[in-house]
């Protein structure tokens, strides 16, 4: 059955405007936002399916971009309107949490770092390069690739703390796996940055790992 249908009170979009966007579920958010179904599925239909497909929102808006165009037949359409949603959420939500002047605790700062790195299909790392009062100065992705020795170059880290008169960092990469365990190439890298940035009295207060969930803080671990 087509949407239209549906009686006026169960519509989503008639429902968000009568009750919010919090009464909505997951499909019915999903359907406003593809607007349309395919052949034989209405758009609510059809976000349930992609939904069940991908097991929720979280693998559903980072997945690989032709397995998604392909499911159900959704089309690069589709798939750009979901894009579109997720990169302006993100946005929202960057613009709220930077304008705090201090991140004041671990849970905050997971939420910054998860909102930049989570989803990446690279490896990214990056700093947060922090003022004496614990302050951001600013966020800054460094390197791009397999995070080891050989790829996070301690001079260089070391050469933007000094340009941007930085007191302490919080260092931090993603997992495209989703999993944040720390490997023996993440503590080995932590070591050596901790021991170059403490030569000019700059500390380390942090290495998140970004993954599903929470992600890992070296600092809670014990691992600094």
């Amino acid at each position: 059955m087509s949407i239209r249908d549906w009686p006026e009170g169960e519509r989503p979009r008639e429902k968000l405007m009568r009750l919010g966007a919090g009464a909505l579920s997951d499909a019915e958010l999903l359907a406003i936002f593809l607007r349309t179904g395919v052949r034989g599925r209405n758009a609510v239909e059809l976000a349930r399916d992609l939904l069940a497909e991908f097991e929720g929102f979280s693998q559903l808006l980072t997945a690989d971009p032709k397995r998604l165009c392909a499911a159900k037949g959704l089309g690069m359409a589709k798939y750009t309107q979901l894009q579109a949603a997720l990169e302006l959420s993100r946005r929202y939500l960057l613009t709220a949490l930077s304008e705090r002047d201090v991140l004041t605790n671990p849970d905050a700062t997971r939420d910054y770092l998860k909102l930049r790195l989570y989803g990446s299909p690279h490896e990214v790392f990056a700093c947060l390069f922090l003022d004496n009062r614990h302050r951001v100065i600013r966020y800054e992705e460094l390197f791009r690739g397999t995070i080891d020795g050989a790829s996070v170059h301690p001079r260089e880290v070391v050469r933007r703390v000094i340009e941007t008169n930085a007191a302490a960092v919080i260092l931090a990469h993603n997992h495209p796996s989703g999993m944040a365990e720390p490997s023996e190439a993440d503590l080995a890298i932590t070591r050596r940055l901790k021991e170059a940035l403490a030569l000019i009295d700059v500390r380390v207060l942090d290495h998140i790992i970004v993954g599903d969930g929470r992600g890992t803080s070296f600092a809670e671990r014990g691992l600094l």
